[in-house]
C-alpha cells in the first residue's frame, strides 16, 4: 500500500522549475524531484504541500545531516540504504523497505554501505511557504 501510494505520486510527473533546498554536491547523493503538488491538508494550521524526490546514492557516498519542515516518508527501491535520525542507533534497510521521518528531526546519517548504487523515493510533508526542503545542519547544532 505504501509502494503504491509513493508511485502514484510519482507519477504526477515533474513539477514546474527546481525545489530550493534539496541538499546535492559532488560527494552526497543526488536529488531529483518527481513532483511538488499542493495538498488539502494544513500542517500546524498552515497550507501544505507534497514534494516526492528521487535520491540516488552511490556507494560509500553519504548526504549531509539535515531537517525537514514537515514529516518525510521514504521507500528504498533498489540497494541498501544506512539511516540515524536524532539519538537513534543507525539502521540498514534494503529494497522494499520503508522509512519515516518525524517533522524537525535530524537525519545524522544519510549513506549508502553498500557496493551497489542505492536508490530512494521519498515524500516530504512541508508548509507551502517553505523554500528549502531540506535544510542543511551540523550534527551539534538543534532547532528548526
Amino acid at each position: 500500500m505504501l509502494r503504491a501510494l509513493f508511485l502514484s505520486l510519482a507519477n504526477l510527473g515533474i513539477a514546474a522549475g527546481a525545489v530550493s533546498g534539496l541538499l546535492h554536491s559532488e560527494d552526497s547523493e543526488k536529488v531529483k524531484v518527481l513532483s511538488a503538488i499542493e495538498i488539502a491538508e494544513t500542517l500546524d494550521g498552515e497550507a501544505a504541500a507534497a514534494t516526492v524526490v528521487e535520491v540516488t546514492i552511490e556507494p560509500g557516498q553519504a548526504g549531509v545531516p539535515h531537517r525537514h519542515p514537515g514529516p518525510g516518508f521514504g521507500y528504498v527501491v533498489e540497494g541498501e540504504y544506512e539511516i540515524a535520525v536524532d539519538d537513534n542507533p543507525a539502521k540498514v534497510l534494503k529494497a522494499g523497505e520503508t522509512f519515516y521521518e518525524p517533522k524537525g528531526c535530524l537525519h545524522r546519517i544519510s549513506r549508502n554501505p553498500g557496493k551497489v548504487r542505492t536508490r530512494l523515493i521519498a515524500v516530504v510533508l512541508h508548509p507551502r511557504n517553505k523554500k528549502e526542503v531540506a535544510v542543511p545542519e551540523s550534527v551539534n547544532t538543534c532547532g528548526m
